[in-house]
């Protein structure tokens, strides 16, 4: 394993796309939490809203170029010709399949770190100026507070399984345009879908069941009883579809021709 892993640390950083698709999911995560909580306002106490959730909006934008890294990781082997030479190099497929989920795990996380406290951080100087002050009820932003920072820490967790799902689904597609619009496409379609349909029950049902609005229920801090899907329990269930497609794209690597 510990070879594979060099080999694919060494093309994640030896490449100039994967760098700049990651400042690029930084820089958008950060500028959209800033340019939400920038037009938000708080005239009084009970103007409400979840300050935290505010501030991580920017994850619902920084997140597809998440999914455009990690279908490249794959894509772009398989475009270029190069899956043939690592894989006689790396003849066990799991392994390689393995070592390039960690890679991208490490990576991901790393930036998403980097990401989602800039997030935090533009809101906890933003949000005071726009109403949103003790006085008002909404303390400033805090990871000492124990709600704000499960936000923190599931948001990263959220685009790390972002990243696996797309590994999943590039390895099974193995087409890099299909990948990226199939992933794009469950992840924003669903809740847009949610919208459309008028039944209730067929709404709360698509969101619990959606990977995006289940996973982005880890960001809540306020009226959890509300939500359709408990913030954890919806991060399991990205998970569920993570997982899946994982296992979907190692069975079909072992079952194909490279």
């Amino acid at each position: 394993m510990k070879p594979a892993l060099h080999a694919e640390w060494t093309k994640m950083r030896t490449t100039a796309g994967p760098l700049w698709l990651l400042l690029g999911s930084i820089v958008l995560t950060v500028a959209l939490s800033a340019a939400v909580t920038s037009v938000m306002t708080c005239g009084g106490a009970q103007c409400g809203g979840d300050t935290t959730k505010l501030s991580l909006t920017g994850v619902d934008l920084g997140q597809a170029l998440v999914v455009v890294l990690a279908v490249m990781v794959v894509g772009g082997e398989h475009s270029s010709g190069m899956i043939r030479t690592t894989l006689a190099a790396m003849p066990r497929r799991t392994t390689y399949l393995a070592a390039k989920a960690i890679t991208l795990v490490g990576v991901v996380a790393s930036t998403g770190a980097v990401a989602v406290l800039g997030s935090l951080l533009a809101g906890r100087l933003i949000l005071p100026g726009r109403g949103f002050t003790a006085a008002h009820g909404h303390p400033p932003l805090s990871l000492a507070d124990g709600p704000t920072l499960r936000a923190t820490v599931g948001s990263i967790l959220y685009l790390a399984l972002i990243a696996l799902l797309s590994l999943g689904v590039a390895t099974a597609v193995r087409d890099a345009a299909a990948s990226i619009g199939l992933v794009l496409g469950l992840l924003y379609l669903f809740p847009v879908l949610a919208q459309v349909v008028g039944d209730p029950d067929w709404q709360r049902l698509l969101q619990r069941i959606a990977p995006m609005s289940a996973g982005l229920a880890i960001q809540a801090t306020t009226d959890l009883r509300s939500l359709p899907v408990g913030p954890w329990a919806g991060l399991a269930v990205l998970a569920a579809w993570a997982a899946a497609a994982l296992l979907a794209g190692a069975l079909l690597l072992r079952l194909r021709d490279a």
